[in-house]
């Protein structure tokens, strides 16, 4: 199938990773999956998908890296977080580094399946492209000012 969109799950836990797959493969998707950000990292330069689902808290790397690193990237995947952690400033810091949404588990997979497609339709880009315009734009007034 040549259309078919591609998502990468990161996540350490292995029974939740493989849930996500079969419900995701369910819906036509193509699954790929890491264990850990690293992995994940290379994942998303080697395979190109068209969006990740990334875990915050792994061991070697967490989702928090990987966002970091692709957070001014242009052509950078959308990216839903998931975690278990229940702190307001996390989500906060994940939505600041760009993510398409952010869910807490567990979660309703209805819930996950709206995120992709959302996040696969594009309709988060613009709005992440236009924050990062806006804070790029805003460190230049700050340097040409000094």
């Amino acid at each position: 199938m040549a259309d078919q969109k591609k998502i990468l799950v990161v996540d350490d836990d292995q029974e939740l990773s493989d849930g996500l797959r079969a419900v995701l493969e369910a819906q036509g998707f193509r699954v790929l999956q890491a264990r850990d950000g690293q992995q994940g990292k290379n994942l998303v330069y080697q395979e190109k998908p068209d969006l990740v689902i990334l875990d915050m808290m792994m061991p070697r790397m967490g989702g928090y890296p990987v966002l970091e690193h692709f957070r001014d990237k242009n052509d950078a995947p959308p990216i839903i977080m998931i975690t278990a952690n229940e702190g307001s400033r996390h989500k906060a810091y994940a939505e600041y580094l760009g993510v398409v949404d952010y869910l807490r588990k567990p979660f309703a997979m209805e819930r996950l399946l709206d995120a992709v497609h959302r996040g696969l339709s594009g309709e988060f880009k613009a709005a992440d492209t236009s924050k990062k315009t806006a804070a790029k734009s805003k460190g230049k007034d700050e340097q040409s000012s000094q």
